[in-house]
């Protein structure tokens, strides 16, 4: 029986692709172009090398390459571009990695509320620029310590939005900075606050909550202006979830006193955008899961299920077919 050939588009750890090759005849891309493929070039690659395995980050795959050769199509990333309904109807079967770096993500947000609430990123800029202590003018009678003074974490209140994987990660590690943690989240019974009563208490709100047509924009200038004056706001979930120009606002008019933000729509932020310009908010382009140790996981674990459907076996994570 001819061995399946694999074209891996993304960087896979060494062991994975060691892994692969074992199970399947290998084709790695070096590099790719940097807006991606077209669909002409990815169906281009698939039929030069003879491929009935795509191994993508999900960001790739369109409808005609869904109509070539391809038995499987692995994602490292979420399916996003891939037509489910269409890759059950041509056979080929569409597999995902593991759910979300739940330690990885929680452990970022802890970096963006350390961040935000002790200004490290404008002091950081400060020493590199050599102006700790020879500020300009009107800065000049004012220490340092004084200019980036922040907020001590202990005794305040963190409310999450969202009591699902990221969330109870991050409870108990909130809690064991001494900080009381409350949570909102209709589905779960221990989570015992309402959004309201969350907004009005919490030092500190984070969101972690799924992208549904339910919570696209939910949180927006009624939700930010419930929010305690000064509070900080954190979102490492998705851009979709808030209202950005309100958020902007919120933070120009002091009501919400710092923002750390690890998504935006389309995951891409134009430099020109007012959120640039705030000193009191921390940026970060997607950097949740992004760990070597969750990388080697969810390549290793797409891998094992790429080997069982080529053994006949069930694999764990499949979109299409059933």
């Amino acid at each position: 029986m001819r061995r399946p050939r694999a074209l891996v588009l993304p960087t896979l750890p060494e062991s994975a692709l060691a892994r692969l090759g074992e199970i399947a005849d290998l084709t790695e891309v070096p590099a790719r172009p940097s807006l991606g493929f077209t669909d002409e070039q990815l169906a281009d690659l698939v039929i030069e090398t003879g491929a009935t395995v795509l191994i993508t980050d999900g960001d790739q795959v369109r409808t005609s390459v869904l109509g070539l050769h391809l038995d499987v199509v692995a994602s490292m990333g979420p399916p996003a571009s891939v037509d489910l309904a269409l890759a059950a109807e041509r056979g080929v079967t569409v597999l995902h990695a593991l759910e979300r770096d739940s330690e990885a993500v929680a452990e970022l947000t802890l970096a963006l509320l350390f961040a935000v609430s002790r200004n490290i990123v404008s002091a950081d800029r400060e020493v590199r620029r050599g102006r700790v202590y020879h500020a300009p003018v009107h800065q000049r009678r004012v220490p340092p310590a004084q200019r980036h003074r922040g907020r001590r974490l202990t005794g305040r209140t963190f409310g999450i939005v969202g009591l699902g994987r990221v969330g109870r990660a991050l409870r108990w590690r909130c809690e064991g900075l001494g900080m009381k943690v409350i949570v909102c989240d209709p589905f779960v019974a221990e989570a015992t606050h309402s959004l309201a009563g969350l907004l009005a208490e919490a030092d500190v709100v984070s969101l972690h909550v799924p992208l549904t047509e339910e919570t696209r924009g939910f949180f927006g200038y009624p939700e930010f202006g419930a929010m305690r004056p000064g509070s900080i706001y954190l979102n490492t979930s998705r851009g979709a979830l808030h209202d950005l120009r309100a958020l902007v606002d919120a933070l120009r008019g002091g009501q919400v006193g710092g923002a750390g933000l690890d998504h935006f729509e389309g995951e891409w932020l134009d430099r020109a955008h007012p959120l640039t310009r705030l000193p009191n908010v921390v940026l970060t382009p997607r950097l949740g899961e992004a760990t070597g140790e969750s990388r080697e996981e969810l390549a290793e674990a797409l891998v094992e299920d790429i080997g069982r459907l080529l053994r006949g076996e069930r694999p764990t994570h499949a979109y299409a077919p059933a």
